[in-house]
């Protein structure tokens, strides 16, 4: 028997990313953190909602993802460090392919940070923005096969 410490899973997820955009591919990434910003991920303290990922002197930066404090460190993490870029870290062949898909045009997206272990990862994706008429059309298909689900179920 081994007395290991396991780290609860928790992860963050950006909600609207899969509403508002057409993922096309999706990678993993390493964050670079501080001591107090991985404590404040592991209980769940973070957000994603407007975050977006770019492109500086060929390193990949995260921009305006936030990780709130836990009361344990509200002293270290003050709203200036709350919402910092923080760098990814990915192979040079996948900064390269997010590099050409920036090019084209295309978003890149955080998706969520997951706290696996010891080891804490943000999902980043290429996707394409959808417009109004897109979303409509995606809720309007996704009520008519709720609506097919109900009428099966019921014969």
């Amino acid at each position: 028997m081994t007395n290991k410490k396991v780290a609860p899973k928790s992860q963050v997820v950006n909600k609207q990313a899969k509403r508002d955009y057409e993922i096309i591919k999706t990678f993993m990434a390493g964050l670079v953190l501080t001591g107090a910003e991985v404590k404040s991920l592991r209980h769940g303290h973070g957000q994603l909602r407007g975050a977006f990922v770019t492109l500086k002197d060929g390193e990949i930066w995260l921009l305006n993802g936030m990780i709130n404090p836990t009361n344990a460190n509200k002293t270290v993490l003050n709203e200036e460090m709350q919402i910092r870029s923080r760098k990814l870290l990915l192979k040079k062949k996948e900064i390269d392919e997010l590099a050409t898909a920036k090019e084209q045009s295309l978003s890149i997206i955080p998706l969520k940070i997951l706290t696996n272990g010891r080891f804490i990862k943000i999902e980043i994706a290429i996707a394409k923005g959808l417009k109004k008429f897109d979303k409509r059309q995606k809720i309007k298909k996704r009520d008519t096969d709720r609506d097919n689900a109900r009428t099966l179920a019921r014969k």
